[in-house]
């Protein structure tokens, strides 16, 4: 009871807002309902400054809502779909993905972007969006500023991708399964890529949908070998310092359940009816988890970051845009 008690202030504050934010995603639906979320919440943060008892709820909100809303998304992700466009599109998923992290740390040490913000720009742009961002974050640690400027990075570049894209393959002479695939492979979040996929034509829009849902599922690896560096370099750290430290700590145990979300919905366990209920339940846990992201964040630390991670952000994506092309192009796909 005192510890819901703790919390009410929070998730009341945060779930007014992510309510709010939901209805405006509804409205327009380019920009999306997080995003929303995360601008309104900072905006509140930032001009009003939120009560101080609301900041546990507000936490929780952002770690523990976030990883749930992970594990729904699970739900209507199959595993027998996603291997099958896996193997088909594989070459171009590894390559543009190795790519992006490259490119987001190489060119982050350049412009001497915080190593854990340009990881997250590295995995929203080559994953997907803020999804991936919010997945891998609390797995690096990361602090609520680095992430919503990273979200804030991405979905700029979602917007450009959407308005571009279309008209860029059409010049290209692209077919829809060519449009597909470079459409679920460059663009980030993945109501841009269905935004994207659509405009160009309805076959190019369901293959870069399926595209898309199989790139998401490499967060699982990437956050399991993200929790085994950060927990390798914080046992070495313990041992330097004569404590202990065990993996658990930073295994990112959500992940699993992921999978045993989508196993279940492979095997057929959810009915049509409760599918669109996770779905839509999903989907708001998520803008409630980007809202409290927003309302932790302190816009003075992320205007003293500057334009610095927006180019960064700018120059990963035309990495993994290119060579999704490149690459799709020479094996046959495009």
């Amino acid at each position: 009871m005192n510890g819901l008690k703790s919390l009410g202030p929070g998730l009341a504050l945060t779930g007014v807002i992510a309510a709010v934010s939901y209805g405006l995603g509804l409205l327009f639906p380019l920009i999306g309902g997080s995003v929303f979320g995360i601008v309104i919440g900072i905006l509140v943060n930032n001009l009003w400054r939120k009560p101080q008892n609301t900041w546990q709820g507000i936490r929780f909100c952002s770690k523990k809502v976030l990883q749930w809303a992970i594990i729904l998304l699970g739900c209507r992700l199959s595993l027998s779909e996603v291997w099958k466009t896996g193997t088909e599109t594989f070459a171009v998923m590894i390559v543009t993905l190795l790519l992006s992290f490259a490119a987001a740390y190489g060119f982050g040490r350049l412009l001497r972007i915080p190593p854990r913000m340009a990881t997250l720009i590295g995995a929203g742009t080559g994953i997907c969006g803020g999804s991936a961002i919010a997945a891998i974050s609390p797995v690096i640690e990361a602090e609520e500023a680095e992430i919503a400027y990273s979200i804030s990075t991405i979905f700029l570049f979602n917007i450009v991708a959407v308005l571009v894209f279309p008209a860029l393959g059409h010049a290209l002479g692209l077919s829809d399964a060519g449009f597909g695939l470079w459409a679920g492979t460059a663009v980030n979040d993945t109501s841009s890529v269905v935004a994207a996929g659509y405009a160009f034509s309805t076959a190019a829009g369901d293959y870069a949908t399926i595209v898309k849902l199989t790139r998401t599922t490499m967060i699982v690896p990437i956050a399991i070998l993200m929790a085994v560096v950060v927990g390798w370099n914080k046992k070495r750290e313990a041992g330097t310092e004569g404590g202990s430290f065990s993996i658990k700590q930073v295994f990112p145990w959500f992940i699993l359940w992921f999978l045993a979300a989508s196993l279940l919905y492979t095997l057929g366990l959810f009915g049509e009816q409760l599918l669109q209920w996770i779905h839509l339940a999903a989907q708001f846990m998520i803008v409630v988890a980007l809202t409290a992201v927003g309302l932790s964040a302190d816009f003075r630390q992320m205007t003293a970051t500057g334009v610095r991670p927006m180019i960064l952000g700018l120059i990963v994506w035309v990495v993994v845009s290119v060579t999704g092309y490149a690459v799709g192009t020479l094996t046959g796909q495009m």
